[in-house]
């Protein structure tokens, strides 16, 4: 009973650090404006892991690899402690279940990846509805889902043309 609860708190807890993870590493890949309240947010919460990963962590061009790593690495702890909790026999069970675990933190990062798209989506619709002057919020989830889904939205439908 207190391993579900335990279990429970820390996918929940581990489970925002990776997507306030992900939504700096997004920022950071969109150039969003930091001067935004949501995400300044973003940036107090993460820079306790970041700022030192980074002098470490080299940058590659214009994305920023050490937010990255940090998500992916808060997933895979999150997936080993869950399963030690859980009572699996981690260290017993060989060399052949790592690549697993390993594949399984990179299938958190892009389900977070893609929940972070959708609920943006979705906060942006309901935004527009019930109060368009909510402009702090609207302004990054344009920014995001503009330079990121329509590139995806084009190379999709392009792949989907089919000329008479």
């Amino acid at each position: 009973m207190i391993n579900n609860a335990i279990t429970f708190l820390l996918e929940t807890i581990l489970g925002l650090l990776s997507i306030a993870f992900l939504l700096r590493f997004y920022f950071q890949l969109t150039k969003a404006s930091f001067q935004n309240q949501f995400a300044q947010l973003i940036v107090t919460l993460t820079n306790f892991a970041v700022k030192p990963l980074r002098r470490i962590v080299p940058s590659l061009g214009k994305i920023d690899i050490s937010t990255l790593l940090l998500a992916y690495l808060t997933q895979l702890i999150m997936h080993i402690l869950a399963l030690l909790l859980k009572g699996f026999p981690l260290f017993v069970a060989g060399n052949s279940v790592w690549p697993v675990i390993l594949g399984v933190a990179l299938l958190g990062i892009i389900s977070s990846s893609i929940s972070i798209f959708l609920y943006a989506v979705l906060i942006q619709a309901v935004l527009s509805w019930v109060n368009p002057h909510t402009l702090a919020f609207i302004i990054l989830a344009q920014l995001l889902l503009t330079t990121i889904l329509i590139p995806l939205e084009n190379t999709l439908f392009a792949s989907l043309y089919v000329p008479h």
